[in-house]
């Protein structure tokens, strides 16, 4: 039996390491008359507010710091992952509530994979930290991702080795967060962890559950793809006709991606139903999701369509922030105008050295925390490629041009930046030996890299559907 499920675990071990692989190296309209922009305006103003701002950030993995002791099986664990400042986990959480306590954005969302692998330790000493952010007058609302519930991967590492910790259940989550954005909720689906929540005047949020967790325990591992139920979709045309008879908007959240975010063929970051999903959102005018799981920052939109009256449907777009735990440590910046119900989003990365110096640390990693973040980033993206061409024909020089361009380029696709640094990195003597290559795997990533999508990864103005 033990060889049995040591098998599963090996088999789901690697798995998820092809998909990260992949990476680090990676509303229903109800009739009601059409309401002016002055009426807009009278009621905003009732409601006492101008434009609002929040934040989003997504994949924060923390990892409560009680778990590891920096030993040989905690540093080969970091290592051998996927670009997680793991060593830093809880400091990069303190700064990321003290910059919310500096700026005091009117609410935080938390897009899923809160914790590392659903560590019940991890879960609830962030649940204080979010405690903190909301008594400094920020709500904050959170769901899910495939890391956070019944997931068997969840260790402390002690030494040489790994050993098992607790992990929670949907139960135990519903009680942990309840506080964020479950008890405010103005409706709850009845089959998984999605709400409905007004977040401000006129702007409300679908907080959807898109992770699958049922059968985790029973698998052995963490089943990392995501899905919409069909009567969660039902659900959600119910919460648009409730924002409809206050001629609200809604932004739509959830952990998975409903479009694709890279030209690479790897499964399991787009929703496994995204075609029904959209349909849903198209039917119910809801034209902006912000999503995560992918780990790098990317804005994919719909394009123009029409539907099939013959009438022009404007773009559907999929803000995928990038990973709170992963370089360069971003966070969306976002603004909405309740008048105009403009969007505005911009890519930020969170202020540890302020924290750092705020708080007396002498520990100059955190004191120079974006240089020494993007080099280790580097570092291990330049090994990781090293790794992949030590079997090549490849001379030893040629090895090491190449991951040079390896480490450049992923530091900035990782950022949303890629686009600013092609020609740079076209013009490097390793980019041209990728590009020589006759297929495979790491050939076919750079050049997905290298793509220039023509419009921004890291900033957006787009106007909201009103319901």
């Amino acid at each position: 039996m033990k060889g049995s499920i040591e098998r599963r675990i090996t088999s789901a071990l690697a798995l998820s390491t092809l998909l990260t692989a992949a990476i680090i190296l990676g509303g229903c309209k109800d009739g009601s008359p059409s309401q002016s922009h002055d009426t807009a305006a009278v009621e905003a103003e009732a409601e006492g507010s101008g434009p609002v701002s929040f934040w989003v950030a997504t994949d924060t993995h923390y990892l409560d710091n009680d778990l590891e002791d920096g030993g040989e099986a905690f540093q080969t664990y970091v290592n051998g992952g996927d670009g997680k400042i793991l060593p830093y986990s809880n400091e990069l959480m303190e700064s990321l509530v003290y910059e919310v306590q500096q700026k005091k954005p009117k609410f935080l969302i938390l897009s899923g994979d809160l914790t590392n692998n659903g560590e019940a330790s991890s879960h609830k000493k962030l649940a204080e930290k979010l405690k903190r952010v909301e008594e400094a007058g920020t709500d904050v609302y959170v769901i899910p991702g495939n890391h956070d519930l019944n997931n068997p991967w969840a260790r402390s590492f002690k030494g040489d080795k790994q050993v098992l910790a607790e992990h929670i259940t949907p139960s135990d989550y519903t009680s942990l967060y309840a506080d964020f954005g479950l008890d405010e909720a103005l409706s709850r689906d009845k089959i998984s962890l999605s709400y409905f929540v007004k977040a401000a005047p006129k702007l409300y949020l679908l907080m959807i559950d898109s992770s699958q967790y049922a059968k985790n325990e029973s698998y052995g591992f963490p089943q990392t793809d995501g899905r919409i139920l069909p009567s969660t979709l039902s659900w959600m045309d119910e919460c648009t006709k409730l924002a409809a008879e206050q001629h609200g908007s809604i932004i739509t959240v959830m952990h998975h991606n409903l479009l694709s975010h890279t030209s690479m063929s790897v499964s399991g970051f787009k929703l496994n139903n995204s075609q029904e999903t959209m349909k849903t959102m198209r039917k119910d005018g809801l034209n902006l999701v912000l999503s995560g799981h992918i780990h790098m920052q990317d804005i994919a939109h719909t394009g123009d369509s029409r539907n099939s009256d013959g009438l022009t449907e404007s773009p559907v777009y999929d803000i995928a922030t990038s990973a709170m735990a992963v370089n360069p440590h971003q966070y969306g910046a976002m603004t909405f105008n309740p008048v105009s119900r403009e969007v505005t989003y911009n890519s930020a990365s969170v202020d540890v050295e302020g924290w750092a110096k705020a708080n007396g640390i002498t520990d100059p990693n955190l004191l120079n925390f974006k240089k020494y973040a993007e080099d280790t980033f580097a570092i291990q993206s330049s090994d990781k490629a090293m790794s992949r061409l030590q079997d090549s024909t490849f001379s030893a020089s040629d090895k090491k041009s190449m991951a040079e361009v390896m480490a450049k380029l992923n530091v900035k696709y990782f950022a949303g930046t890629a686009a600013d640094s092609l020609d740079e990195i076209k013009a490097m003597p390793g980019y041209k030996l990728w590009a020589s290559m006759d297929g495979g795997f790491m050939s076919g990533y750079i050049q997905s890299m290298a793509e220039d999508s023509g419009s921004s990864n890291v900033s957006l103005k787009m106007i909201l559907n009103k319901q």
